[in-house]
Order: structure tokens, then C-alpha cells, then sequence
């Protein structure tokens, strides 16, 4: 018992060591930073598992970022609510993840919710409709869960259909439009405004986040992807 203590504690201080030696946090232009603090729970992590990790926070990073872009361009939607803010209304939505197993989201039905964001009589919140239906399709990709460990084995065919059903989500973002020709959410830049493409850009890199632990998944595992081309008009999506 004291020699596997001490072999412990050893592991624990060239963790210490090593990460004293590593470079600096990357340090992001909203302030934050990106490096974590050891743990002893790492040490029951595989490298795959850290990675996953490190893309599920940057997935979610982006889907709150998408959050609070919807809510500026629509601040119709968060009003439905009574909610004062694109602040507030951002954060009553993630604020599921910190309470993920009993949420509501937790065992909702995302291809539903994602349907009746575009419904022509839907009375709600459209972009609170749309993201929780994208966070519950991201949650359930990753298992429900946020901390990974050797036991852990995350299924790289569904990482790759997430992404698949992202682009699908995205298209229908960018064309749905109402009876009257408008459309149901604005998202980039309306005819005669200044070109802004930065929905595109977080859409990119959440799709590009998912791909990647996919290819990393199918690497680990050796189970082969098996590729499919989606037919996003038809807004039907790939099963998880």
C-alpha cells in the first residue's frame, strides 16, 4: 500500500514537473485561456480521451458563440420568453450542461426541436428551439457526458454524422423563409448591409471540430467511417 501511494505521488510530481516546463496558455481575445490545471483524475485518461475532452469544450464554446450571434440579429426571439437580454437568454440555455443528467434537454427529441424552429405557426423562441436542438445533438454524440477515461469509447461513425447533420442544420438556417418571403431567422448580412460571414465561420469550425475527433476516433478504434453524402434540402438527418 505505501509502495503504490508512493508510486502515485512520483506520477503526480513529473505531472507537476511537466507542466511547469510546458509553454504559456493560449490566451484568447475575450480575455480567456485555454490550459487546464493537473488533476489526479487525468491520470486515468488516455490521450484520446484528453483530446476528446479539449474539442467537446471547443464545440461547445462555438455553440454558445452561435447562441449570442442568432440572439443579436433576433432579439425578437429571446423577447417571446420575457427575457430581458441575449446574455440571459444565452445563459438559460447552457446553463443545462451544468446539470446535463437531469435537464429537460437531456432526453429531449433535437430532430423535433430543430423542425419546429422553422414551423410557420411555431409561437416560441426559434433560435432557443434551434441551438437546444444543436446541444442536444452534440450532447448525445458525446455520450451525455463531459469528462472522458480509458473506459470511455466514443463512436466515431456518430462524431461524423454530427457533422453531416450540422451542414444540414446550417442549410436550413440560411435558406428557410417565411410566407412572406422573409427569412425565419437572419443570420448574415441582409441585401444592402455590409458582408458578414461570420455564422459561416463558427458553422466551419464546429463542423471542422467534429470531423477531426472522428478521423481521430476511427484511428484509435480501427472501425472504418462509412461515408454518406446528405441530401440537406430534404432536411432529414443522420441517425446518432
Amino acid at each position: 500500500m505505501v509502495k503504490a501511494r508512493q508510486r502515485v505521488w512520483v506520477l503526480v510530481l513529473v505531472a507537476g514537473l511537466l507542466t511547469g516546463c510546458a509553454n504559456g496558455p493560449i490566451q484568447r481575445k475575450d480575455g480567456r485561456q485555454s490550459q487546464r490545471g493537473f488533476v489526479i483524475e487525468n491520470l486515468a485518461k488516455s490521450d484520446v480521451d484528453q483530446v476528446t475532452e479539449i474539442h467537446q469544450r471547443e464545440v461547445l464554446r462555438h455553440l454558445r458563440v452561435l447562441t449570442e450571434k442568432l440572439y443579436r440579429r433576433n432579439p425578437a426571439e429571446f423577447r417571446k420568453a420575457g427575457l430581458p437580454s441575449v446574455e440571459v437568454a444565452t445563459e438559460q440555455l447552457f446553463m443545462n450542461l451544468a446539470i446535463w443528467p437531469t435537464s429537460p434537454l437531456r432526453r429531449s427529441d433535437w430532430e423535433r426541436d430543430f423542425r419546429a424552429a422553422f414551423r410557420e405557426d411555431f409561437p416560441g423562441d426559434r433560435v432557443h428551439a434551434y441551438m437546444s436542438a444543436m446541444l442536444a445533438m452534440v450532447m448525445t454524440v458525446y455520450d451525455h457526458k463531459q469528462a472522458f477515461y480509458i473506459t470511455d469509447q466514443l463512436d466515431a461513425q456518430k462524431l461524423y454524422n454530427s457533422a453531416r447533420n450540422i451542414e444540414t442544420a446550417l442549410w436550413k438556417l440560411s435558406n428557410a423563409r417565411a410566407l412572406d418571403g422573409a427569412p425565419v431567422l437572419l443570420t448574415n448580412s441582409m441585401e444592402g448591409e455590409i458582408q458578414n460571414l461570420s455564422f459561416e465561420r463558427e458553422f466551419g469550425k464546429l463542423i471542422a471540430a467534429q470531423d477531426l475527433l472522428a478521423l481521430v476516433i476511427e484511428d484509435s478504434s480501427n472501425r472504418v467511417i462509412s461515408r454518406t453524402v446528405q441530401n440537406m434540402a430534404s432536411f432529414v438527418f443522420l441517425p446518432l
